[in-house]
């Protein structure tokens, strides 16, 4: 069935992005405690668990999903992501929940700017000036020559990266492979690639918080579940521009329970960060509904990866 329902499909991103703000913040008070590889590789081990179960659900069960024609690709997506989630967690104990989210949200504008070269994409004059201006943004957050740059400041802006080039992959493996096939290998990928390291840095860890690693774990099922229902009721263009709500959430949460500070050049960057990347989004969508138009084909805009 084709999505349809715009309204559920924003609301159920707007519940996504609430509980990936938590997952967050949980991570952010555990890796404070703990190693951050253990920490990513207990998440892992559930969220494997968790893609393993769902593809077998499928039609023609876990054979029928991992095949693909580019294992490599996916294989390098999986440990790609699992190294990106070891940096954001360590930008979420160094810098905290909003300045890491404040430079991580360049990362849509990342993706418009690579499109090019890595995707044979074309981004014209609109979408290259909403690129400068949320750059611009980043730079009013680390305020170069203001203050002394602070090397943490690149940590996020590292992930970020990371990630654009993880969306990037996974948009390339979409020509070839079902979006179920490369939730599989993000999922089994990753947990295998955290298990040495995770191990190595194995703690002891008290009671209560086994009980905030449960919760973490469940928090990341239930979201990737909830993004995975997404796309299944309304189209990705439709719905991506809330996802920046996660960064209002986190902040959010930075503010109440982990008594960070909101810093007027961290508001002023992060809004022209996050209204630069509704527009590349916006604008991209509008782009590939003409050339669909022009082809006599409907406009189905890649959904964005999971984290």
């Amino acid at each position: 069935m084709s999505p349809n329902n715009p309204r559920l499909g924003i609301a159920l991103m707007v519940l996504t992005m609430l509980i990936f703000a938590a997952q967050d913040g949980i991570s952010r008070h555990l890796a404070g405690q703990y190693n951050v590889l253990m920490v990513v590789m207990i998440r892992y081990w559930f969220f494997a668990l968790f893609v393993v179960a769902l593809s077998a659900r499928r039609a023609g069960g876990l054979s029928q999903v991992a095949s693909t024609s580019q294992p490599f690709l996916q294989i390098f997506r999986g440990l790609l992501l699992a190294a990106e989630i070891c940096v954001m967690v360590t930008a979420f104990v160094v810098l905290g929940l909003i300045e890491s989210h404040a430079v991580f949200a360049t990362y849509p504008l990342i993706v418009a700017a690579l499109s090019g070269p890595i995707l044979g994409e074309s981004v014209g004059w609109r979408r290259w000036t909403a690129i400068a201006i949320g750059f611009s943004g980043m730079l009013i957050i680390l305020q170069p020559g203001v203050k002394v740059f602070s090397p943490a400041a690149a940590i996020p802006l590292l992930s970020a990266l990371m990630f654009a080039l993880y969306a990037l992959l996974t948009r390339y493996a979409a020509r070839k492979d079902h979006s179920m096939t490369s939730f599989f290998y993000t999922g089994t990928a990753g947990a295998v690639a955290m298990t040495i390291p995770g191990l190595w840095a194995w703690q002891p860890m008290t009671a209560p918080d086994w009980g905030w690693m449960a919760l973490l774990c469940i928090t990341g099922a239930a979201g990737h579940y909830l993004l995975i229902k997404v796309y299944d009721v309304a189209e990705a263009s439709a719905v991506q521009p809330f996802a920046f709500l996660q960064l209002v959430f986190a902040a959010a949460i930075g503010l109440l329970v982990f008594a960070e500070t909101l810093e007027a050049n961290v508001a002023i960057g992060a809004a022209l960060i996050v209204g630069a990347g509704i527009f590349t989004l916006l604008r991209e969508r509008k782009v590939r509904a003409k050339r669909s138009d022009r082809r006599g084909k409907p406009s189905v805009p890649s959904a964005p990866p999971t984290a």
